[in-house]
């Protein structure tokens, strides 16, 4: 009886694991970003940030986006982030994030992190 509870258990497990790295291979990550390189540096603002710069979830970059809301006078955050989630995003990062659009990402299943510093450290540090 103790060798199939044990054999259950590491089988449940071993599908856990499976199931993260798929997950994990399926990351698109959005960088927030002050220009169209991934030498620049986050922007502050996560809704209203010129670029979002595209990268998949081996950390290269796959497009770069132009914000259309970096200009919007109302509802940037919660527009954005449906922007972003229209775009199959999963993950954002950005120097800092709205109470909004904080909202809206919850809304879509797509985490934020923080951060300050360039894009390509960014996207490394996401990645680790």
């Amino acid at each position: 009886m103790k060798r199939i509870l044990l054999t259950g258990l590491a089988f449940l497990l071993l599908c856990s694991f499976a199931v993260n790295a798929a997950e994990f291979k399926n990351k698109k990550i959005a960088v927030a970003a002050s220009g169209k390189t991934s030498k620049t540096s986050v922007s502050n603002k996560a809704a209203k940030c010129p670029y979002y710069l595209i990268f998949d979830s081996k950390g290269k970059m796959t497009a770069v986006i132009d914000n259309p809301y970096r200009d919007a006078s109302r509802r940037a955050g919660s527009s954005a982030a449906n922007f972003l989630a229209q775009r199959d995003v999963t993950i954002i990062i950005a120097k800092r994030f709205g109470l909004k659009m904080i909202n809206t990402l919850k809304i879509n299943g797509i985490t934020h992190f923080e951060f300050e510093g360039r894009v390509d450290d960014a996207v490394k540090k996401v990645l680790k």
